[in-house]
């Protein structure tokens, strides 16, 4: 993620002896993302030289975080490739370090796919429905901290920023959504453990050998909680499926991502109905969150906030119905 504090190779070093992971070769900042400052971290231990990601926490606490690092635990020792948290020798995964919360995971093999065909979607769909299962026994316990009541807290800290016509629809898309977070269908939507932030570039594939991709695993989990299965799935789809120039979903890579799900875990009539609110909810929960990253920075090193105009975009083609009616393949 962006760099906003740096560490150099001997504070670390001095930081790891707590750990028995062998000397540092490497640290390296990660450019992309907005929320923590991440690096890529090489040891050596006994001739092997392994990879991992350490992760230096800008916002989360030290009360937040264990809901984060446990649901990567448990869903690794459930056979979803996602980044296993390593403990220090006395048996915790979050220490501080330079006054703020950090912890090493494992690094997954492959890189993002940028550009992803029906086939990359499918795997998606497919491991997404299968973590959504693994998570069900997760005994902790932590709302997705971006949803309905941080987007009504954040749009009067950016409404300032909006003209006419956005304030508009930012105003009238949080009264629908409360009024459907409100209602008896949304509380009868099954749900458990999210990732709620499953985007390309929180994804990454490996060449199989044959000219095809193998799905690396899922990574990134800090924006993860308890909420709407269906809500991440839209997250997922309304990034993983659309035209990025338009926002307008692309059907084969839609039906491909939502029929491997369907596949996996088969979705209800509720969900079938609610599909579009869904969507909406999704495209307003990163409208909104780029919005302020947009125009209430941080101070970062390699800091490049997100242009808020895709979301918005997004999110008037969602409210248009008959645009992704295509996108409903159970039905």
């Amino acid at each position: 993620m962006a760099v906003f504090t740096t560490v150099s190779q001997d504070e670390i070093a001095s930081w790891l002896l707590d750990f028995d992971l062998g000397e540092v070769r490497e640290l390296r900042g990660i450019a992309s993302g907005i929320e923590n400052s991440n690096f890529f971290l090489t040891m050596e231990q006994d001739g092997h030289v392994r990879e991992y990601v350490l992760t230096i926490f800008e916002r989360l606490s030290f009360t937040q975080l264990p809901y984060y690092l446990y649901l990567m635990a448990h869903l690794a020792e459930r056979g979803i490739s996602v980044p296993a948290p390593i403990p220090a020798r006395d048996g915790e995964i979050l220490r501080a370090l330079k006054g703020k919360p950090a912890t090493i995971v494992t690094r997954l093999p492959g890189a993002s796919q940028l550009a992803p065909d029906a086939e990359h979607c499918g795997q998606v769909g497919d491991m997404l429905a299968r973590m959504h299962l693994a998570g069900q026994d997760y005994p902790r316990q932590q709302p997705n901290l971006r949803s309905l009541p941080w987007w009504r807290q954040t749009e009067s800290e950016i409404v300032p920023f909006l003209d006419a016509a956005q304030r508009g629809l930012l105003q009238q898309e949080i009264a629908h959504q409360t009024a459907f977070f409100g209602s008896a269908d949304y509380a009868a939507l099954p749900g458990g453990p999210c990732h709620c932030d499953l985007f390309r570039d929180n994804v990454l594939f490996e060449e199989d050998g044959t000219g095809h991709h193998r799905l690396g695993g899922f990574f990134d989990f800090y924006f993860a909680g308890n909420d709407k299965w269906l809500f991440d799935l839209a997250v997922t789809v309304n990034d993983w499926c659309i035209d990025l120039a338009t926002g307008e979903l692309d059907a084969a890579r839609a039906q491909a991502l939502l029929r491997a799900y369907h596949a996996v875990r088969p979705l209800g009539a509720i969900e079938a109905a609610h599909w579009q609110d869904m969507l909406r909810a999704g495209a307003l929960r990163f409208w909104v969150s780029r919005l302020w990253d947009f125009y209430l920075p941080r101070e970062a090193d390699m800091l490049q906030p997100h242009d808020p105009t895709h979301f918005e975009r997004i999110l008037r083609r969602r409210i248009d119905v008959k645009s992704d009616a295509a996108a409903l393949p159970w039905i």
